[in-house]
């Protein structure tokens, strides 16, 4: 059975009850629900290469305005419809720019999203929406 590794980016910042966590609706499918950058881990490439390649390609920051807090979890889950098992990589990185408190930005990279224009913006981490395809599930570690 093929595995397909992927990481996960909880994007934060401020501290105790005043932290926020980055998360994007997609402009064109706000069905698809809120969501955190993220992404498949490309044959070859490092785990945190491409964690950091999965956050500007998504959001526009750079590796330069995030501090690494740490590794929050790691599954494997098995979608009943596909042949294939998933491993999930999540992390927790300080967001230390100046930025906008929403924005939008065009996903850049070679991904099927590519192109996908993101309506990003700053939530209260205790007031985080149900995030899509179980992206909370490590929230609590924050």
């Amino acid at each position: 059975m093929e595995l397909r590794r992927r990481v996960l980016a909880y994007v934060t910042r401020g501290e105790g009850p005043d932290q926020q966590l980055l998360v994007y609706t997609e402009r064109d499918h706000p069905e698809a629900g809120a969501q955190v950058p993220g992404g498949t881990i490309d044959r070859g490439e490092l785990l945190m290469d491409a964690l950091y390649r999965e956050i500007e390609e998504e959001t526009g920051i750079s590796k330069n305005d995030l501090v690494l807090v740490g590794k929050l979890a790691k599954n494997t889950f098995f979608p009943r419809h596909r042949d294939r098992k998933y491993e999930r990589n999540i992390f927790q990185l300080e967001y230390t720019g100046q930025g906008p408190e929403e924005w939008e930005h065009t996903v850049t990279g070679n991904g099927k999203d590519r192109g996908n224009v993101l309506r990003l913006h700053w939530v209260p981490v205790d007031h985080v929406p149900e995030l899509a395809g179980k992206q909370d599930m490590a929230l609590d570690a924050l």
